[in-house]
């Protein structure tokens, strides 16, 4: 999509929170936190959908809006799932809507219908009747509107991350689905992912004692595609680095430690303290590599290279998370999770998962242990039942066929999702909330209750128990 809306004003401050929460925070003691979590109330006959299945479908029929590259590439994958078609695709570049209905066609799959040519492509298409679930791959600040719209036209959404980038956004989105009884979950793939997954079963099995803390993050050294004319639609995402100082993409590692962790199924996330790096990365690359005559060089770089949350949660538990897009080096998602008898650190190196861990009583000597039998005695049940499917139909590794199988078999069966639009929002609040936090020179901001209350139950999430995918026909 190239349509761009203009960036509110509290965005370009770093202010991205909810109207006067932070303002009226600033004359605080020097380490109280901002009041950035106050709870709005539900309206009358406006009920929580913790619990709530996904009406049961003999088919799940997908739209998808946006298809650039990350849409475009997963097209397929939903049209692989058994029991999936894609009835609808939509991109303000209409021939981009032709290109993947052809690529369909050519997979022996039906046409879909297409849209686009305007900015109220997809609308027009979220009044069709065909439609089950809304696939969103647009630039992030469409993400916000398109989702609640395809709440409010009475579909399930599917957001990439974010799902949006203001506090104000998410609750909207949060009170939009209970209010429309549609589920909207984030799209994370990442925790689907084969490590990641074992990791949870490990922790939910005691064997890293009692968990005190986890590091994750999003480390990929982007400058190359940030600064190509072709990868990234009107360079939006480059963009984002001239609006404000804040995390713009920590998901793919918060929300694995997250989960790990039980948020918002008996702990929460409290409070987050957010520091940057200079912004270094992206005017150093512009120099050495751009043209003096390319836009990016109209352009000024706010974000800093690396900007790091401090989140502690209610039961005393501690996550770091990483956004660092700008500057060299090999790509990490860091994937730590500590307790008291043992650790795991992701992407250390060489092996078949490249993963180590060390854990009591099996350790001696100070030394690491490599990762993979401890996957294989942990792996999920997802990744024993379709992995070899997700290698030949999705991207990252498999766990984005593993993300739309498992969306369509809770829908086809009626279950309820592993992802709901609470945990969605908890982990897209560190957006706004280090905005907010480094607005305030990095102290600490109150974290949402999404869930208004509901944190304290323990319940099931990406810890599933097995089931069947339901039968096609």
């Amino acid at each position: 999509m190239s349509h761009h809306p203009s960036v509110s004003r509290r965005l370009l401050l770093g202010g991205a929170v909810a109207g006067g929460a932070f303002a009226t925070g600033v004359g605080g003691a020097a380490h109280a936190a901002a009041p950035t979590g106050h709870t709005p109330g539900r309206r009358p006959g406006q009920k929580s959908m913790i619990g709530v299945p996904f009406e049961v479908h003999r088919t799940v029929r997908v739209a998808v809006i946006g298809l650039g590259n990350r849409g475009s590439g997963m097209v397929l994958g939903w049209a692989a799932v058994p029991g999936c078609t894609v009835t609808a695709v939509c991109d303000i570049r209409a021939d981009r809507a032709t290109r993947a209905a052809d690529r369909l066609v050519a997979k022996g799959e039906p046409r879909p219908a297409e849209y686009g040519g305007s900015a109220d492509a997809y609308a027009r298409m979220l009044r069709r009747d065909d439609i089950d679930l809304v696939y969103i791959a647009t630039p992030w600040e469409f993400h916000h509107e398109q989702g609640r719209t395809a709440l409010l036209s009475g579909k399930h959404a599917v957001v990439e991350l974010p799902v949006a980038t203001e506090l104000r956004e998410l609750w909207d989105l949060v009170d939009t689905s209970e209010r429309t009884r549609r589920h909207l979950l984030l799209a994370e793939n990442c925790s689907y992912g084969r490590n990641e997954l074992a990791m949870l079963k490990l922790a939910h099995d005691g064997a890293f004692g009692e968990i005190t803390d986890g590091h994750g993050g999003y480390l990929h050294d982007l400058r190359e595609l940030l600064f190509s004319d072709t990868y990234y639609t009107d360079s939006w995402r480059r963009l984002w680095h001239t609006r404000s100082t804040a995390s713009l993409y920590p998901m793919h590692g918060l929300a694995p430690i997250a989960a790990a962790m039980d948020i918002n199924r008996g702990d929460r996330m409290t409070t987050l303290s957010a520091s940057a790096t200079a912004p270094r990365g992206l005017a150093d690359y512009r120099a050495r590599f751009m043209p003096r005559d390319h836009p990016s060089w109209k352009e000024t770089y706010v974000n800093g290279d690396l900007v790091t949350c401090m989140i502690d949660t209610a039961q005393g538990r501690v996550i770091r998370a990483e956004h660092q897009v700008s500057s060299p080096r090999p790509y990490s998602r860091i994937n730590s999770l500590a307790g008291s008898r043992g650790i795991l650190e992701d992407y250390t190196g060489p092996g078949p998962t490249g993963a180590r861990i060390y854990l009591e009583p099996d350790h001696g000597g100070h030394s690491w242990r490599d990762f993979a039998p401890y996957r294989r005695n942990a792996d999920h049940w997802l990744w024993l039942k379709v992995g070899d499917d997700a290698a030949n139909n999705g991207g990252h590794g498999g766990m984005d066929y593993v993300l739309q199988w498992r969306t369509v078999q809770l829908m086809r069966a009626g279950l309820v999702p592993d992802i709901d639009v609470y945990d969605s929002a908890a982990w897209c609040s560190a957006v706004p909330l280090s905005a907010a936090s480094l607005a305030r020179d990095g102290r600490p901001v109150e974290v949402p209750d999404f869930t208004r209350g509901a944190w304290r139950k323990p319940r099931a999430g990406l810890d599933s128990e097995p089931t069947d995918m339901p039968p096609v026909g």
